[in-house]
């Protein structure tokens, strides 16, 4: 049993690219963003999950942490929300004082995270999402019909943000032609002046955007409050209309937008940008998927654990407790890395690779686990599945002939952009 290091410790400086083993072992810090934007946050974790797995960083960025990064240690710290709280922030660093922005139910314990979860779970019902189904499919279509072939273009932005940004329109019943609205409210959510996908950005310039996003969507909610229930459900009808949620103050239904938002639109668009950049990093498994399309759906959960499109999610202890043979103290933040989870030798055998037709992908920790488990998971998963399923119909190859130009930031672990090519089967 130890207590946290000493916090005393010189701050890490350009960890990138460096050899993980030549640092003191309490001087490494995986909140560095830079290790996320160059991929170089592999060797780092691997260190973390042999040698210390409950890892004590004293002074970094955003303050004292614990980093869990063994997949065994990230359950429990899921499976027991009582002692270990999401009600203060899911990322490392706090939020705002000035801001006072509440993240949704994600932030929320107990019976009130159950009401308002049960508000918008329908949505994502699968009696919905019976309904979305050709929609999706008919958007697919179009989309994929529409790129360039054998020219270069930006997958992320002709495909990627398309698909999803289109998807959360019709979730929110948002109008369709301003559907890039919300895609600029997803990145300025989870952006900053050093970090996430608009860098250089002001705090006031983030701030009034996601004010003129409560602005917009109130609007909506007065238009839809009282008003008869429809086919095809939406998040703002069930949340102007649900005696748990009609009463919202502006800044919690603005976090609860928010949460909706970004998690209807990062996870699944850096899992289908990741999903081309892994098939063309194991081309093995590409021509494995050519010649047997029936491991779509299994090859999807596999790219969700390879890319792990949110890297972390954060806990604050709720009182003093044992974690892998460590002290975490009342009031501790405590970071579950997934990433490193899904990369666990002890769960995924050759847990660095993509493997298409791997028996265990759909462990993952992608998702989360317990009460917090990601209600759009089916959603997400359905979307990358029916994509395959079309990419495969049209194209031999999604080729990538460049490099990828992937998100600073240690929270959203996706692409800014990705060059490729798609060649004609």
């Amino acid at each position: 049993m130890s207590e946290a290091p000493d916090s005393s410790e010189t701050p890490s400086q350009g960890q990138a690219g460096v050899d993980p083993y030549s640092i003191p072992l309490a001087e490494i810090d995986v909140s560095d963003s830079e290790l996320f934007e160059t991929d170089t946050l592999w060797g780092y974790f691997e260190r973390l999950r042999k040698e210390d797995p409950v890892h004590y960083r004293a002074d970094s960025e955003f303050g004292p942490f614990w980093s869990v990064t063994r997949y065994d240690d990230i359950v429990h710290v899921e499976k027991n929300h009582e002692i270990f709280s999401s009600a203060h922030s899911i990322v490392i660093g706090d939020p705002d004082p000035d801001f006072p922005l509440e993240a949704g139910f994600i932030t929320m314990d107990g019976p009130r995270h159950d009401a308002h979860r049960k508000v918008v779970q329908p949505v994502a019902s699968p009696r919905n999402l019976k309904v979305l189904e050709p929609l999706i499919r008919e958007r697919v279509g179009e989309i994929l019909d529409g790129v360039p072939v054998g020219e270069t273009f930006d997958w992320v932005d002709r495909v990627s943000i398309e698909l999803t940004t289109g998807m959360l329109a019709t979730l929110f019943d948002f109008p369709y032609e301003q559907r890039r609205r919300l895609t600029r409210w997803s990145d300025m959510a989870t952006s900053g002046a050093n970090t996430g996908a608009l860098t250089g950005i002001t705090e006031e310039q983030r701030q009034a955007s996601l004010m003129e996003c409560l602005d917009s969507f109130t609007e909506l909610w007065q238009e839809r409050q009282g008003g008869p229930p429809t086919e095809r459900l939406d998040f703002v009808t069930a949340l102007a209309n649900s005696a748990a949620t009609r009463d919202l103050a502006p800044m919690e239904y603005l976090g609860t937008l928010v949460l909706l938002i970004v998690g209807g639109n990062d996870t699944t668009r850096n899992s289908i940008s990741g999903g081309v950049v892994a098939l063309n990093e194991y081309p093995d498994e590409y021509q494995k998927l050519r010649d047997d399309p029936s491991l779509i759906p299994n090859m999807v959960s596999e790219i969700i654990r390879w890319q792990t499109p949110l890297a972390h999610m954060r806990r604050t202890a709720t009182q003093d407790t044992l974690l892998g043979g460590k002290r975490i103290k009342q009031g501790d933040k405590v970071v579950m890395w997934y990433v490193s989870g899904n990369r666990d030798e002890e769960v995924f055998d050759r847990g660095n690779e993509l493997l298409i037709d791997r028996k265990n992908a759909k462990q993952h920790l992608s998702f989360g686990l317990g009460v917090h488990f990601c209600m759009g998971s089916r959603l997400a998963e359905m979307q990358l599945r029916v994509l395959w399923e079309e990419v495969l119909a049209r194209y031999r190859e999604v080729e990538v002939v460049g490099d990828p130009v992937r998100v600073h930031s240690n929270f959203v672990k996706g692409y800014a952009q990705l060059p490729v090519r798609v060649h004609p089967r």
